[in-house]
């Protein structure tokens, strides 16, 4: 949603009525993921995709079923064999669509996710999409943060705001069913969460010519890339123009800084392939929660960093954390190439899912 903010909030300033669509779920393949948004205004103008072109024609009418109506309500497009000529996903994949009008009250929940956007501050918006109480409304912060706002009952709240928090924690945007007082196990009521949390963090130690590259792929994936090497005469913004931060000093120290911030979803890259840089950088990165830690060097580099990370008291369970040498084998041999191993590394540790190639696998391709 927040890629439509601007169009939402001109329509508000004039006067304009208008409906969300948000992708709630989805089966099989589909060009967008829960969360993808597009709203629809009553004189037809539109905003955002929820599909990439497949079926917004169909969902802008549904728009202006919604806007005429005032109902809420959820919509499913798939695609069939049988109807070739229907409306559908051409990928086949189904999404299921939350749609309803822009209210009073949905209005004032987008204002509130704006002023936590505005301070990238991670934050989950829950809506009822299914059951009493459609359409209402509750946002949620991390452990220790204020919840604003009610889906109708106490129990809901209670148990929906705990996950909530855990889908917030893994970065996650997805369907919960519940009974109507929050029972486990029940599907009287449908609640979507929808996870805002700020870029995944990268965290790139070494400042080489591979660095520049990884920095670039990197910025297209959505991270928020910091570039740090003690070398002030290497580490510049003028070398690293895309990274977001570039930073003068030991990589330890910078973790030690920076640490206790990092999780499942963020990145250390350690390109610098020599001991006195690298050993202490994987130590402390050893002590936080990051989901990836890789690192250069061949495997005779690698080999000889494993003693000397035995020596500084990594154990076994430790050395397994390390991704070493760095990326995936797809033969790469530029920077650029590189870059694209160690970033398909990254999504293939976080997705769990196998490095073959996909015409020489079976199964959904998403999950």
């Amino acid at each position: 949603m927040r890629e439509i903010l601007s169009d939402l909030k001109r329509w508000h300033r004039q006067g304009e009525r208008f409906a969300l669509a948000r992708v709630v779920d989805l089966e099989g393949s589909g060009p967008r993921l829960p969360g993808a948004a597009m709203a629809v205004t009553e004189d037809g103008e539109v905003a955002g995709s929820v599909s990439g072109g497949c079926v917004e024609g169909a969902v802008v009418a549904e728009a202006l079923e919604v806007l005429a109506s005032g109902d809420r309500r959820i919509v499913t497009f798939g695609y069939s064999d049988d109807e070739a000529f229907a409306v559908g996903l051409t990928c086949g994949g189904t999404i299921h669509l939350f749609l309803e009008p822009v209210d009073g009250s949905t209005w004032e929940a987008i204002e509130q996710l704006e002023g936590h956007w505005s301070q990238d501050l991670p934050c989950s918006l829950v809506t009822v999409i299914e059951g009493p109480g459609t359409g209402a409304k509750m946002i949620v912060q991390p452990d220790g943060w204020e919840t604003s706002g009610t889906l109708g009952d106490e129990g809901l709240d209670r148990v929906a705001t705990r996950d909530a928090r855990g889908e917030l924690a893994a970065g996650r945007s997805g369907v919960r069913h519940y009974g109507p007082h929050g029972e486990a196990r029940e599907e009287a009521v449908q609640v979507f969460v929808e996870s805002f949390a700020p870029p995944p963090q990268m965290l790139v130690f070494g400042a080489v010519d591979f660095t520049a590259a990884l920095v670039r792929v990197a910025k297209v994936l959505g991270f928020r890339v910091t570039v740090c090497d003690a070398r002030e005469v290497f580490a510049t913004k003028k070398r690293f123009p895309l990274a977001d931060e570039v930073v003068v000093d030991w990589p330890n120290r910078l973790l030690d800084q920076v640490g206790s911030s990092l999780g499942p979803r963020d990145a250390v890259c350690v390109l610098t392939h020599d001991n006195k840089f690298d050993v202490p950088a994987i130590v402390s990165a050893l002590e936080t929660a990051v989901g990836y830690i890789g690192v250069m060097g061949s495997r005779r580099t690698h080999e000889n960093r494993l003693e000397r990370l035995t020596e500084a008291g990594v154990d076994a369970a430790g050395m397994s954390r390390l991704r070493s040498p760095i990326g995936l084998d797809i033969g790469a041999r530029t920077p650029e190439e590189t870059a694209i191993s160690i970033v398909s590394e990254i999504i293939a540790l976080r997705t769990s899912r196998s490095t073959r190639a996909l015409s020489a696998t079976d199964g959904p391709i998403h999950d």
